[in-house]
């Protein structure tokens, strides 16, 4: 495929419902890599390996709480007015034994816990009980009848030695780790965390710590990635900035790939000249045909349009580039402008002489550094595939995955707003399912809300849309946020979810019923709200 035809191949993208787009994630995602950990870190980790009980438990019949193991039949009279009197014979603590059976008349005294002495078959409490003395020895009397089993936990009540209470890819709760120290587990198997690498593209991008150029922005994508990462479950590994240029970011991606389980890149996936991520992975279809790449998921617009035909001559050319662009506005609005590298270098050299020496490795080098990156092709490798390279929804319809050398690879748009809603939707459920969640647990948790106000909207794709959540009267509410393009960052910090206008040229009324995606600490819960 040349220059041109691959470049033409940009704007004739098929939209993956997302859905579908989910489903061919989370199907690429497969768990592999486990560890042992300490009792102490398995909390919030998922079980690599089924555990079962050591033992019977309890292993011994123990008392329920503190009071008198007595014989029932001894007490089967006994009442407030003519209460049994037996002799206390021992005196048992938890974690001892009793140095005498219960013989008949007979009562040992025991705590909470305490291993019941032979010969007992219920215990007393101790409210219901006082103390006395037979011919100077210590007794008791014991105010009403006690039954069999009384406030004793038989061996074995709880669990079998043998039965299994955790399965692979369980979420370890507290109470699991309670259980594991219980039966013996000092070190527990668990799915290792995702090593997750997040690589931003764009000559623009400047280092967090640089000052502002002109033309230039920061990169506050790979930060909030990172941030994402780690709040489900993954350690995000910052791989840096890179050019808009072919070989450099193949190469990155493939370093990338050496030491991580997953590939987050932001920015170069819509149609721009600059767009690098979607040149790459158009590459991918040299090997398989769009067509075969959509053979089993079905796209919302099946057959090319016209616009995307007509491709002759350079003035056509442009004018199908400026169709496919203005049905991704949202996703596009940052000019790429190459930067020159003495700038950069001028640039790290300011940061770097405001960095104490024992930070400055921390700072990210310069997509121009003099470091070579070796590159060697300008392509991914040839055992890769494309599983989508455009979404049916807003913002984020150039959102792309694929495989790469088996491992799978997450492009998403470069706008923040964008960049964020392609991370809930589908790099979250990537890493939930690395660490071990089924492809169920790890699809977005969504609630049903009451729309506050009403959203209009133009584009016939699904749109997910930013909003505060909050209950009144047992009712959950959504509130859209202002500052919602893909561009805008100003409502990310207030979303508690992401409110799904379903496909189509009309929006949602005020006062419907909407399905909400539910973010963050709100989305962990496996139960809808």
């Amino acid at each position: 495929m040349n220059e041109r035809q691959q470049g033409e191949a940009r704007f004739r993208r098929r939209a993956v419902k997302v859905d579908e787009a989910l489903r061919l994630v989370l199907e690429a995602a497969v768990p592999e890599r486990t560890e042992i950990v300490p009792l102490w870190e398995a909390g919030g980790r998922r079980l690599a390996e089924a555990v079962s009980a050591t033992t019977d438990w309890p292993p011994f019949a123990r008392a329920g709480l503190d009071g008198f193991a007595v014989r029932s039949a001894d007490t089967a009279q006994a009442s407030p007015g003519a209460p049994a009197t037996l002799r206390v014979v021992d005196t048992v603590a938890a974690g001892a034994l009793a140095s005498a059976d219960v013989a008949p008349g007979t009562a040992v005294r025991i705590m909470t816990g305490g291993a019941v002495p032979s010969g007992a078959d219920a215990v007393v409490m101790l409210e219901q009980t006082a103390d006395a003395r037979v011919f100077g020895q210590p007794a008791v009397q014991v105010k009403s009848a006690a039954e069999p089993g009384q406030n004793i936990a038989p061996r074995g009540e709880e669990f079998g030695r043998g039965r299994v209470f955790g399965q692979p890819g369980e979420l370890l709760r507290p109470g699991h780790v309670a259980l594991l120290g219980t039966f013996g587990y000092a070190h527990v198997p668990v799915y290792a965390r995702p090593r997750v690498a997040v690589l931003a593209t764009g000559a623009e991008l400047l280092p967090v710590e640089a000052p502002l150029a002109p033309g230039r922005i920061r990169d506050s994508n790979s930060a909030m990635v990172a941030s994402l990462v780690a709040q489900c479950g993954g350690t995000p590994i910052l791989c840096g900035r890179v050019p808009d240029e072919p070989v450099a970011v193949a190469q990155a991606i493939a370093n990338a790939l050496a030491q991580c389980d997953i590939v987050i890149t932001t920015g170069g996936v819509s149609v721009g000249d600059y767009d690098v991520m979607a040149t790459l992975l158009q590459s991918i279809g040299n090997e398989r045909s769009t067509e075969e790449q959509h053979e089993a998921a079905p796209s919302v617009d099946a057959e090319p349009s016209k616009d995307e035909k007509r491709f002759v001559t350079d003035d056509e050319h442009a004018c199908a580039v400026k169709v496919e662009m203005q049905d991704e506005l949202d996703d596009k609005v940052l000019a790429r402008p190459m930067a020159l590298p003495q700038e950069d270098a001028a640039v790290m050299s300011a940061v770097h002489s405001k960095v104490p020496s024992q930070y400055a490795s921390t700072v990210t080098a310069s997509p121009h550094s003099e470091e070579p990156l070796h590159p060697q092709d300008d392509r991914l490798p040839s055992n890769s595939r494309l599983l989508f390279n455009k979404a049916a929804m807003r913002p984020g319809a150039p959102t792309s995955a694929a495989v790469v050398s088996g491992k799978l690879l997450i492009a998403l748009s470069g706008n923040p707003g964008a960049c964020f809603v392609g991370f809930e939707l589908f790099a979250r459920a990537a890493i939930l399912r690395l660490s071990g969640a089924s492809r169920e647990e790890a699809r977005p948790k969504q609630a049903t809300a009451k729309l506050v106000g009403s959203f209009d909207k133009g584009s016939p794709h699904e749109r997910f849309v930013r909003a505060r959540l909050y209950t009144e009267n047992g009712t959950l509410y959504a509130d859209p946020l202002a500052f919602g393009k893909s561009s805008m960052m100003a409502s990310l910090p207030a979303a508690d979810g992401l409110i799904r206008i379903k496909a189509g040229s009309v929006g949602a009324a005020e006062g419907s019923i909407v399905n909400v995606i539910l973010l963050g600490a709100l989305g962990y819960s496996t139960e809808s709200t």
